[in-house]
């Protein structure tokens, strides 16, 4: 009579389960690779969101120093100290607290020479603060 072999005893004895532990091998490769792709994804969205409210801040500088262009007799009128009581630099105030988070500003214009130096801090919760200035000239044409 002859014996049937059975796939148990057909293997020798230090082969047995090598294939479950390659899967979980190359599970675990595989976990590793999607782990880096989630932090790499977290990485991105956060740098985009920073470059969008960097992107924001120099709009509204430029906003601002336009507004300043379209009425540079009331140049003073835009200083930090009193853009709340003043109806165009107070508009601008209230877009600037609406586009980025934990907003402030510095606005120091010089009515004499036409020199404004704008400065523009915001605080993103898990980045810390960020600061955007620029200066420029506005023309004081008395004939304007």
């Amino acid at each position: 009579m002859r014996r049937r072999s059975s796939a148990r005893t057909c293997l020798p004895r230090r082969q047995r389960g090598f294939a479950l532990i390659e899967a979980l091998i190359a599970l675990l490769i595989f976990m590793l690779g999607t782990l880096g792709l989630v932090g790499l994804q977290a990485s991105m969205t956060r740098a985009n969101s920073s470059a969008k409210f960097r992107a924001d801040a120099a709009n509204l500088a430029s906003d601002l120093v336009g507004t300043m262009w379209t009425d540079a007799p009331n140049l003073a009128s835009y200083a930090t100290a009193s853009c709340n009581a003043y109806a165009r630099c107070a508009a601008w105030e209230s877009r600037l607290q609406a586009r980025l988070p934990g907003a402030s500003y510095e606005i120091s214009p010089n009515g004499t020479s036409g020199q404004v130096a704008i400065q523009i801090l915001w605080t993103v919760p898990a980045e810390g603060s960020h600061r955007f200035s620029t200066a420029t000239a506005i023309n004081l044409n008395p004939s304007l």
